[in-house]
């Protein structure tokens, strides 16, 4: 009887192990707004300490040669939801409360990828900024996530009022909330509370963990603040300030990330680590050695720290693989198992992920921001064109001699110029055809 008794509680533990294992890998994927190439301690920042950030990308797969689709928030958000270049979903520039200052309209038509998790069984959630339209169609419940408890707009004007022009634009799904606190604790505490709401359910998740910091204003608790002024000597108060924020930032993830293993759920959690676009020199964001920052298409605005964890299947590492914002989430389906049946732009990098190679991607990589004019830019392996609108003279670049974009060899290459323009052109006659304005009614 003892015998068949240990028998069968071997069969039953080799089940729920067996299960566990097959279990399909939860999500956390985690952007910052406006972090800077250079603005993390692992990489390059000599006056910064973000521990929680550091361990987590020495645990991951480490891009050092990740863009995003855009040099501002809106399009790259677009891309990274929908899998696809941000032009071609309706949103070439930022979505704003005011029509004068309004350049994008998401496609109410286009297909946002949570949305496939959703109807694949996942539980998806929205922890903080969403910026990708205020109109009833636009809103996140109705574009793929069962749950959002988070920031509609744009920027803040401020990270303890939560208000922008004037306007409360704080929400739990649908419901106008008014939290006390900064915005970068509250969305630390609502991550954790869904995590763990979702721990105890049998439902894999995907949450998208979105912060507002460290984008304007530069508000860092004041306890913050006097910490990095009394350890770095002689920092000039606008560059503490930023410093500040992104520590107090790093302190959430890593809040996050104790919940997530006290959770008993880190190990089947793929972590995504990403930022939507370069950091803002106005405001002392440091792009490392990157020509310029947000705002332009040169490296330093739309090159990012990205990282990939997911334990005992991605190996710690660093690449040089190129990719983009719009190839993370089908890649994590692809990791996922859950199967996308669109034509899409964003490529997996489940074979680089899962086994350190992959052929580098045959594409020409686009990136623009409309505002009045379109900002442009492609590059095609180790070249780069660039230019301030359509009428301007394209800037080229060969990125592998010249990573810091400063020898134009336009006049000398004009065959590769002349070529490389005319499929910008055509990309952006494609573009052209989509609409990037709320219809009227």
């Amino acid at each position: 009887m003892m015998k068949t008794l240990s028998s069968v509680f071997l069969f039953v533990l080799l089940m729920v192990s067996s299960q566990a294992e097959t279990a399909r890998p939860n999500v956390l994927l985690i952007m910052a707004d406006d972090l800077g190439y250079g603005d993390l301690t692992s990489y390059g920042a000599l006056d910064m300490r973000t521990p929680h950030l550091d361990k987590l990308i020495s645990e991951s797969m480490r891009f050092d040669q990740f863009q995003a689709n855009s040099c501002v928030c809106s399009p790259t958000r677009a891309a990274l939801l929908s899998g696809r270049y941000p032009e071609l979903v309706g949103v070439p520039g930022v979505i704003r409360h005011y029509k004068n200052g309004n350049w994008g309209h998401l496609d109410p038509n286009s297909t946002m990828l949570p949305a496939i998790f959703q109807k694949n069984g996942y539980h998806t959630a929205l922890i903080g900024k969403w910026h990708l339209g205020l109109t009833d169609e636009n809103l996140p419940n109705q574009r793929g996530f069962d749950e959002f408890h988070g920031w509609l707009g744009d920027m803040m004007d401020d990270y303890w009022k939560h208000t922008r022009a004037g306007q409360n634009y704080m929400r739990l799904n649908a419901e106008k909330i008014e939290p006390e606190g900064h915005a970068t604790d509250l969305f630390t505490e609502w991550a954790i509370a869904s995590i763990a709401r979702c721990t105890k359910s049998n439902k894999p998740w995907f949450q998208f963990l979105a912060y507002n910091a460290p984008h304007d204003p530069i508000q860092p608790p004041p306890e913050w603040l006097e910490k990095v002024k009394q350890r770095e000597t002689g920092i000039s108060d606008k560059r503490a300030g930023i410093v500040a924020l992104i520590e107090h930032m790093d302190d959430g993830i890593g809040k996050v990330l104790a919940a997530l293993e006290k959770s008993g759920q880190a190990k089947n959690t793929i972590v995504v680590f990403t930022s939507d676009n370069g950091g803002d020199l106005k405001h002392a964001a440091n792009n490392g050695q990157l020509r310029d920052g947000k705002g332009t298409l040169y490296d330093g605005g739309i090159k990012v720290p990205t990282s990939i964890r997911w334990p005992g299947k991605i190996q710690a590492t660093k690449s040089d693989f190129r990719a983009l914002t719009m190839d993370l989430i089908p890649t994590l389906a692809d990791l996922c198992g859950v199967p996308i049946e669109l034509k899409l732009e964003g490529r997996s990098l489940k074979p680089l992920l899962l086994t350190g190679k992959q052929p580098a991607f045959e594409r020409p990589e686009f990136y623009m921001w409309l505002q009045k004019t379109t900002k442009q830019a492609m590059q095609e392996g180790d070249w780069k064109i660039i230019r301030e609108d359509i009428k301007s003279p394209a800037e080229l670049y060969n990125l592998k001699i010249d990573p810091l974009e400063a020898n134009n060899l336009a006049a000398s290459e004009p065959e590769r110029l002349q070529k490389m323009t005319a499929t910008l052109d055509a990309h952006l006659a494609a573009a052209q055809l989509v609409p990037w304005q709320q219809p009227k009614k």
